[in-house]
């Protein structure tokens, strides 16, 4: 998207005639696409986009050093405007005797308004001329041409239409030279088919505010369309043909996706991944995560990394700032501590009291806390109390013998249940790498844990509030549900790791509590734990760019 600043104040020198449309319809969407640089398809987005390509790719001329011959059609000009500041990519122009007309192909209906237009094509559209003009073109009309109703409708030119326009462009600079976020639409019927509502969070931001807001209004979805793609088995090929992946075992196809059904590709050991699915994916910013044989989350192919540098600045800078940071991490560790409470009280069998006691005091004693060294120590002694009573959740598995955890052990797990913590922990880091890397985070630098080479720092911060609902419920559902036997494990010396057909079951159970649905207890609707995840990510990035107060920590009551 041409967004080009001059060296000097950091002006924006020209700025993209379909980003006025975005600035009348919501001056939020224009700042979180200009300055943030936020994108995200939604149906709407890209049924428009096929559309604009049928034009884009008819074989028509292109304009020839602003010669004006009669007739003559040509689609996909970009030209600029120094005086106006304004660069124009249109669709089509029609040449007419010594005029030309910029026509703009909208996807959707012809509107019932008094000039059958919506004002925001209107502007942009007058845009375009604006900058035809200040080329040399003779422009004083132009078309938009609604597809599903398939009606042209014709925009006259006029004087108070250009200086609209200019006061417009000029408003909409000054909004990103302040750098700072408008405040979200409240209750607009705008949000409902706006593409970026997962990554505005308008009635999210507007209830942290104190604003009024529709609280029984559904505009996130609960669950993802798209979801991770796992590959397993060694020696196989990924491929890509036409829209799916597919999965080669000796050039024997064994399965084949939709690349839309995908939210990203995780391998596990010997696993080929071609070339040309790479790009595709890349393309399509579907992330590949790789995984060691006994599945330890070590890498990840991603495409150019999230554009929005203005999030992690701010990111680098409350991370040095140890009082701002304490704050953040404070946060997260009563999260966690007050998740690992209710999840002792909801699944344990025996007397837990004095665990639950020695939380409290964890809890408090968080909320005094003044270095992360000293929170370091609270978190570190919770977990110990913590995994103390861990057994007491668990329920004698005939099965499975070899049930002797005492405490959580890793690098190697000793025991069963310290494999499937190690391998669900794997798993979420993996997630929440990929959940931060989308929101515009650099998942290496946290708020609690230190920073370590190669170590995803943020995505354990963010992970450490989730752990005891999601990792821990999928270990103690599986062994309470005798889902795992002593065959499923394999026993090395003093290691214990899972076999390749326990690994299947465990993504399945993981995947599974991802996907199920839990009432948000500060927004009030369902949504499923991936989507939280995904939520919560985008509160820190709000409390970061200080447009919330406070980061809210997620937690079930």
């Amino acid at each position: 998207m041409p967004n080009k600043k001059s060296n000097v104040n950091n002006q924006i020198e020209y700025l993209p005639a379909r980003m006025l449309n975005e600035y009348v319809y919501c001056p939020r969407l224009f700042y979180l696409e200009m300055s943030d640089n936020e994108f995200e398809d939604s149906d709407n987005t890209i049924d428009g986009r096929f559309k604009h390509e049928r034009v884009d790719n008819k074989k028509l001329s292109k304009l020839n050093n602003h010669q004006i011959d009669e007739g003559i059609k040509a689609t996909a000009i970009t030209l600029s405007g120094d005086k106006c500041g304004i660069i124009a990519k249109m669709d089509l122009l029609e040449i007419g005797k010594n005029e030309v007309v910029p026509v703009e192909y909208k996807r959707g209906s012809l509107p019932l308004t008094n000039e059958n237009v919506w004002d925001t094509d209107k502007i942009q559209l007058c845009a375009q001329a604006m900058v035809l003009k200040e080329n040399g073109y003779n422009c004083n009309s132009g078309i938009v041409y609604y597809v599903e109703s398939k009606t042209r409708v014709k925009v006259e030119f006029s004087k108070e239409l250009f200086e609209q326009v200019l006061n417009i462009s000029k408003d909409a600079k000054k909004l990103l030279e302040d750098n700072k976020i408008p405040l979200p639409l409240i209750d607009s019927k705008k949000c409902n088919k706006c593409s970026l509502v997962g990554i505005c969070l308008p009635d999210e931001t507007n209830t942290l505010l104190n604003r009024s807001s529709n609280k029984d209004r559904r505009i996130i979805p609960s669950l993802d369309s798209s979801l991770p793609l796992y590959v397993q088995e060694q020696g196989l090929t990924v491929t890509k043909k036409n829209e799916n992946l597919n999965i080669i075992n000796r050039n024997e196809q064994i399965k084949s996706i939709p690349l839309i059904k995908i939210s990203q590709l995780d391998i596990f050991g010997n696993i080929q991944v071609t070339t040309q699915a790479i790009k595709e994916l890349s393309n399509r910013n579907i992330p590949i995560c790789y995984f060691s044989y006994g599945g330890w989350f070590y890498a990840i192919t991603n495409s150019m990394s999230h554009k929005n540098i203005n999030l992690r600045i701010k990111q680098f800078s409350i991370a040095d700032d140890p009082k701002k940071s304490i704050e953040i991490a404070k946060s997260i560790i009563y999260g966690k501590i007050k998740n690992s409470k209710v999840f002792l009280k909801r699944n344990s069998f025996g007397d837990i009291k004095l665990g639950l006691s020695e939380l409290d005091k964890s809890l408090k004693q968080v909320k005094k806390a003044k270095t992360s060294d000293i929170l370091l120590g609270i978190e570190g002694n919770a977990a110990r109390i913590y995994f103390m009573s861990f057994n007491k959740m668990l329920k004698h598995n005939d099965k499975l013998f070899s049930l002797n955890f005492h405490e959580r052990n890793r690098r190697p797990p000793s025991d069963p249940v310290n494999a499937l913590l190690s391998y669900t922990y794997a798993l979420m880091v993996k997630d929440f790498t990929v959940t931060l890397l989308s929101v515009g985070f650099d998942p290496y630098r946290g708020f609690y844990h230190a920073p370590k080479y190669g170590k995803p720092a943020l995505a354990l911060d963010l992970m450490e509030e989730f752990r005891p609902i999601i990792a821990d419920s999928v270990v103690i559902t599986m062994i309470n549900n005798k889902q795992l036997s002593d065959e499923d494990f394999i026993k090395i010396g003093n290691s214990v790791s899972l076999k390749p057909n326990a690994r299947k079951k465990v993504l399945i159970a993981y995947e599974h509590r991802l996907d199920t649905n839990i009432v948000h207890p500060i927004f009030k609707y369902k949504i499923s734990y991936r989507r939280v995840i995904e939520v919560q990510a985008r509160l820190l990035a709000k409390y970061i760019q200080g447009e919330i107060p406070d980061y809210t920590p997620f937690y079930v009551r």
